[in-house]
């Protein structure tokens, strides 16, 4: 069973872990905090969360069966207007996952319903997450992947529109959302469709079930305004490498996302 401070030096060196963390999911959760609490003495500042995990369509792929979340840091996320270069330096195996991202301008009140989380909300994004694991070959249980920073490594976001200028209320705006699709393309040429509908039932409801479980989770910080969260992602989570062209091709009321890996 690893250390935190064991943890943080491969989230750092990018190297792969010995062996499985030999947490359970709740002990995991509480091991990522105690990183989060070390990341934060350093200097680092948390900006939100990831999800993941919210594709069904994956879950026999990697063994695992039920959404996760990780924090994302402010040495991870980065803003673009559509087209951005990614540092994918110290990444460990980095797979890379179209999803929509929004952001919060004020903290959902308790036992918040789908309209008050919509009422929450500043803006809606399309992002790339950067996904990583530190167990060879993308083996591992759900316990490892809390433990593993929620498989985060990187986050960019596309252009923002306020969420008030896609929808009215959140039948509509999750309507949109999910019925949106994605084409995934790596040097120009599709690798990948996906869809909203994907994420669970849809991505305003990702964000709502990982509300849910953020507030059950001893010690966890709650959403505040200004965090992001990513959703969860589309396609597949596919490997990249630096050199690589990838772009997301997503329907209205998202625009294309492009990044150049370096």
């Amino acid at each position: 069973m690893m250390s935190p401070q064991a943890l943080l030096a491969h989230y750092d060196n990018g190297r792969l872990w010995g062996q499985g963390s030999g947490l359970d999911v709740a002990a995991a959760y509480q091991g990522a905090l105690a990183v989060r609490r070390l990341r934060e003495q350093r200097g680092e500042v948390p900006r939100g969360y990831k999800i993941g995990f919210t594709n069904r369509s994956i879950w026999p792929r990697y063994q695992v069966f039920a959404p996760i979340w990780g924090t994302v840091w402010d040495n991870t996320l980065q803003f673009c207007d559509g087209n951005a270069t990614l540092d994918l330096n110290g990444t460990c195996q980095p797979r890379l996952e179209p999803e929509v991202v929004f952001g919060l301008r004020a903290t959902p009140p308790a036992n918040a319903t789908l309209e008050q989380l919509f009422d929450s909300l500043d803006w809606v994004a399309p992002g790339f997450e950067v996904v990583q694991s530190h167990l060879p070959d993308w083996k591992f249980t759900a316990g490892d992947t809390v433990a593993d920073g929620g498989l985060h490594a990187r986050l960019l976001v596309g252009c923002r529109i306020p969420a008030r200028e896609v929808a009215g209320s959140a039948p509509e705006l999750e309507q949109q959302l999910t019925a949106a699709a994605v084409s995934l393309r790596r040097e120009g040429h599709e690798v990948e469709q996906g869809q909203g509908a994907n994420v669970l039932e849809g991505p305003l409801h990702a964000l709502h079930y990982f509300l849910q479980a953020l507030r059950q989770c001893p010690g966890a910080p709650d959403l505040q305004a200004g965090d992001v969260v990513t959703t969860g992602t589309w396609t597949d989570a596919w490997p990249v490498q630096p050199g690589q062209t990838w772009t997301a091709w997503f329907d209205a009321p998202l625009s294309p996302l492009g990044v150049q890996l370096r």
